[in-house]
């Protein structure tokens, strides 16, 4: 007899109750309709361009092409997460705003999202590790050379202190 499936998701920190129809639900549609987390967008739904990002254990997840029962017992973070309790900025949402790197903002989310899982893992990265990290996000509005500029600007927030 195999164990029982989880029935908590941990999302934001926060634990959320499953019924046996959530786990069956679209993680994307899920966070957006069920948890009114808005971050995460339907780009191509079909998992190329990102902008349904969200992570799972610090790591990229494209939102739009997984299960609710795919992600129970990892830590999800959505961009929701990110800024502080009393509103102010993660440094690198604040430094994407300060290099241009947001216009529409729609893919702004999951590139956000995707760039600090890299700098969790890669504190002092070359342009060109930033440019490569960020190479499976699509942006058609700023251009990419902001949004490495943004992510080489917050590189020195992830540093461990000693």
């Amino acid at each position: 007899m195999r164990p029982a499936a989880p029935k908590i998701l941990v999302v934001n920190g926060r634990s959320v109750r499953l019924t046996a129809a959530d786990r069956r639900k679209n993680l994307l549609d899920f966070l957006r309709e069920d948890l009114d987390l808005t971050g995460a967008k339907r780009g191509c739904g079909i998992g190329v361009c990102g902008a349904c990002t969200v992570l799972a254990d610090n790591r990229p997840l494209r939102s739009c092409r997984t299960l609710v029962a795919d992600v129970l017992g990892r830590r999800l973070t959505t961009i929701e997460e990110l800024a502080a309790p009393d509103g102010s900025l993660h440094p690198l949402q604040r430094a994407f705003i300060d290099a241009g790197a947001i216009q529409c903002g729609y893919c702004t989310p999951g590139m956000v999202l995707t760039a600090h899982a890299f700098l969790l893992k890669h504190p002092e990265p070359s342009r060109a590790e930033a440019r490569r990290a960020i190479s499976s996000n699509l942006c058609r509005c700023t251009g990419y050379q902001q949004i490495i500029e943004a992510i080489l600007a917050a590189a020195p927030a992830y540093k461990k202190k000693e």
